[in-house]
């Protein structure tokens, strides 16, 4: 059977080596890929030489970039409350601070055109102790990027994530409608919304503009103490089974893109994405 959404996942999840992961999704039927980590190097600090290698090799198996999975906005923000540190903090091989900002911006809009991708992946900053406080710096942040994105024709997608100021639906909920710019829109992830303490399904999706949504991330958990344990896609605490059904009877068209996080059998990465993705296209598919 079809998917009745377009599948696809951030390559790195499969493997670090971009020919490995684009083979075990094309097998799998995933057509879309985001980038964030190609052979041990974050997607902003690869030259254009490799940007032009990676693009042949997705092409080469049908995959289409999908979005620039950048680290925008994944860092302090300065004069701030403390930082929580409740939360895990990814940083996907990039040390960036917020001096960096600015040119992380113009070279994720260089990267996006020349990889064909209508969207960029954005944060919003280090989660503190007191996000309520640094709300406005947080919207004032997304407002002039979404000025910059209108620009460039690039949609910058705001990721709910766990370890950062936007978390919940009901904080992108706000967030979203701070920022009424058409170029911001979210990244939605019902696992970090989880992991935040929000039942992400029904509850936390009902808060959403679904005109918004432009892209939604797949992964699976339980949680005890703001610490996730991640398993297996569709076997742990996220109603994935209704949460698709919602996003196609809201008139959801754009992709779900597996972002694994579960370590898989005796520490298999690999395996593990081939589990989820199987797991993933049967979803969909129902």
């Amino acid at each position: 059977m079809e998917p009745k959404l377009r599948i696809a996942a951030i390559t790195d999840e499969f493997s670090a080596d971009l020919e490995t992961a684009a083979e075990a999704m094309a097998r799998i039927g995933m057509s879309g890929a985001e980038l964030r980590v190609l052979w041990g190097k974050n997607i902003m600090d690869l030259s254009d030489e490799e940007l032009g290698r990676a693009r042949q090799i997705l092409a080469a198996r049908g995959l289409q970039v999908i979005s620039i999975a950048s680290p925008i906005f994944k860092c302090v923000l300065p004069d701030a409350p403390e930082v929580d540190r409740r939360f895990q903090h990814d940083v996907f091989a990039s040390r960036h601070t917020y001096e960096d900002q600015p040119r992380l911006a113009e070279r994720a809009f260089q990267i996006a055109h020349r990889m064909g991708a209508p969207i960029v992946r954005v944060f919003s900053y280090w989660r503190t102790v007191d996000p309520p406080r640094v709300f406005d710096r947080v919207v004032e942040a997304l407002a002039r990027l979404a000025e910059q994105a209108a620009r460039e024709d690039v949609i910058i997608g705001l990721e709910n994530e766990h370890a950062c100021n936007i978390a919940t639906a009901a904080e992108s909920a706000r967030a979203l409608a701070a920022v009424r710019h058409p170029n911001l829109k979210l990244v939605w992830d019902p696992a970090n919304a989880f992991v935040a303490g929000e039942k992400p399904f029904p509850e936390g999706y009902a808060l959403l503009p679904k005109d918004r949504i432009v892209h939604v991330h797949a992964k699976d958990c339980r949680v005890e103490d703001h610490t996730p344990e991640w398993g297996p896609l569709g076997t742990c605490a996220i109603d994935w089974k209704g949460q698709i059904a919602a996003l196609l009877a809201d008139g959801y068209r754009g992709a779900i893109s597996l972002e694994t996080h579960w370590p898989g059998p005796g520490g298999d990465k690999l395996q593990a994405s081939i589990i989820c993705g199987w797991n993933l296209k049967s979803l969909a598919c129902n």
